[in-house]
């Protein structure tokens, strides 16, 4: 751990982040029961792949060729957002997300991911969540469908009562959207309709129907889209309005890479596939109401307010020069604690703000590119996961939804949720156990498990499967820090306590970045009723460096630093859970914990 001060420790995490804006001119379905099903031997290769760069891991069992390109791609927009916003120097600790990319929407949606930490709009029905993400406090994770969708604005009478109102692809089949890196020859005009019959493999009638209405969202533009909202909230956290952090990720959502015999080249900030359509069918909703953040309780909102809007309002704001400059000061107000009302006033005129909105519609809306050399960005490395490997990716995933349940409550309807959740949670456990047993040799398995049962109150089931991983990688810091913790709930002296915290301590020896140890350390305190010692406040604080985004390690960083009379610290620390874009359970305690500590 490193030999520096609490005090300056916090004083760097509590530093003000410069607040983003784009600068254009500075850089020209399966069944519940199979979730964790194990089919095959272990050692037989699978159809799973990952690929991992500097600064992401892409898990996908579709095409390698694709999750080559796409990763590639995540690391190229990577680049681009550091350059944009100053970033190249970031700390390089900082822990890599997980990005898995599943097929079909039915796949997606048997895996019942519940966004508790991350949610977008809220948008019409027409417009479903795209995309799972959780900060989570050992490294982000996020799920996304590798396949085209189509949405399905108006159904043609031909269709009544047959489509459902979303229709997913099924099919490999790329679309040509521009910000689709796979469509060859020159870039597609901005704003035109690209959405065809031909493109879902049948005739006219047959595909789109009579007077339908519908558009075709390109899938890679959901995964670019979805990893610059990650960039934000992990290089650049601060408080911002939900619709700046839906808005940002699509101005990059149709990010384009092309190599050439002279470099490279990154493009960005050109419309969606499909705009004119999306904004001719929905009505545009009052602006004023969207930079105050009054849309978000606004049940009108919800049927005028799409994804595309979110595009355009961002992409004014950060290609309008004048507009740009206001949209930094808004941003710098609502990072300081202003509320967003107040903080629009930094646009001045909201009516004529409104107009220059519609204005910027009705023309050709500029788009940025930069050119660097060949080779500036590497390319992914790739392995193939075994079956038995790739059998508990899903399980990885869906971790987070099932072991975290609602709090107790006397309402009769949450403590309803509650046992509901208790009794999911019961059964996902129980096919893991018997997946985990059927496949004992299985390090993934046996981690999992671990973590499963330790986060799900049983102390002995989880050091009994951490031991199981040991004896498959001995030394393996995740399973010495669950061992570790699973012995801290089961001590019974002041002997066991210390043995545990030695096992943890062997886990940091280890891997002194993984922020598992680090976390089960500073928790054996609190679990025990003692007084965390400054060590154990460095370790926190340096989870909060290697994972920004997650807002467990922040609230717990916050609680010790107000016991250390550092209320204001605590206060600027919490600023992205308190005041930020996504609620989560633990937003409501860090309100709680800054206002008890108010004076």
């Amino acid at each position: 751990m490193r030999a520096t001060s609490l005090f300056l420790a916090i004083a760097l995490l509590a530093q003000p982040f410069a607040q983003p804006f784009v600068q254009p001119a500075a850089a020209q379905a399966q069944s519940s029961d199979a979730d964790i099903l194990v089919r095959s031997s272990r050692d037989r290769l699978s159809n799973w792949r990952e690929a991992e760069t500097e600064h992401v891991i892409v898990l996908s069992d579709g095409k390698q060729a694709d999750l080559v390109r796409i990763a590639h791609n995540l690391e190229r927009l990577h680049f681009l957002l550091s350059i944009l916003y100053d970033r190249l120097d970031a700390s390089p600790d900082i822990v890599k997300p997980r990005i898995t990319l599943v097929g079909d929407g039915a796949e997606f949606d048997a895996m019942d991911l519940q966004s508790r930490r991350a949610q977008s709009g809220p948008y019409p029905a027409e417009f479903p969540a795209q995309a799972y993400y959780d900060p989570r406090e050992d490294g982000p994770v996020a799920a996304l469908s590798r396949l085209d969708q189509k949405l399905v604005l108006q159904r043609g009478p031909a269709l009544a009562g047959v489509l459902p109102d979303l229709v997913r692809m099924t099919s490999e089949t790329g679309s040509a959207l521009p910000g689709n890196s796979r469509s060859p020859g020159p870039m597609p005009d901005p704003g035109a309709a690209s959405a065809t019959a031909m493109q879902f493999g049948g005739s006219p009638a047959t595909a789109a129907g009579v007077n339908e209405i519908s558009v075709l969202v390109d899938a890679e533009s959901r995964i670019y889209a979805a990893y610059a909202r990650h960039f934000l909230q992990t290089y650049l956290p601060a408080a911002y309005p939900r619709w700046y952090v839906d808005g940002f990720g699509e101005l990059f959502s149709t990010f384009v890479a092309k190599s050439g015999e002279h470099g490279e080249r990154i493009e960005y900030g050109r419309a969606p596939g499909d705009y004119s359509t999306v904004i001719a069918r929905y009505a545009r909703y009052p602006v004023a109401k969207i930079l105050s953040g009054d849309y978000l309780a606004d049940r009108n909102s919800a049927r005028r307010w799409t994804p595309y809007h979110a595009w355009v309002l961002t992409h004014m704001l950060s290609f309008d020069e004048a507009r740009r400059k206001q949209l930094s000061v808004y941003l710098g107000r609502i990072a300081r604690g202003d509320s967003p009302a107040d903080a629009a006033q930094a646009f001045g005129d909201l009516d004529q703000l409104q107009k220059d909105l519609i204005a910027w519609d009705n023309r050709r809306m500029p788009f940025d590119r930069i050119s660097y050399p060949a080779g500036k960005v590497d390319a992914p490395t790739v392995h193939q996961l075994t079956e038995g490997q790739a059998a508990f990716v899903k399980g990885r995933l869906e971790l987070g939804s099932r072991v975290e349940l609602p709090p107790e409550s006397s309402d009769p309807k949450a403590a309803k949720a509650r046992a509901r959740a208790i009794a999911e949670r019961d059964s996902w456990l129980a096919r893991l156990r018997r997946d985990a047993n059927r496949y004992g040799n299985n390090l993934e398995a046996q981690l999992l498990l671990a973590e499963a049962e330790c986060r799900s109150g049983n102390p002995a089931e989880c050091v009994a499967a951490a031991d199981r991983a040991l004896v498959l990688s001995p030394g393996n810091t995740n399973a010495l820090s669950w061992k570790g913790w699973g012995q801290v709930e089961q001590a019974g002296n002041p002997a066991d306590i210390k043995a545990a915290r030695a096992l943890i301590a062997r886990a940091n020896r280890t891997d002194p970045l993984n922020p598992a140890p680090l976390l089960a350390y500073y928790r054996s305190f609190r679990e025990t009723g003692a007084q965390p010692p400054e060590v154990a406040v460095l370790g926190l604080a340096e989870v909060v460096r290697i994972v920004p985004a997650a807002p467990g390690p922040r609230l717990e960083l916050a609680e010790a630093l107000v016991q250390r009379g550092l209320e204001d610290a605590a206060r600027r620390l919490l600023a992205p859970v308190t005041r930020g874009a996504w609620k989560s359970p633990e937003s409501e305690k860090a309100a709680a914990l800054l206002q008890a500590a108010s004076p």
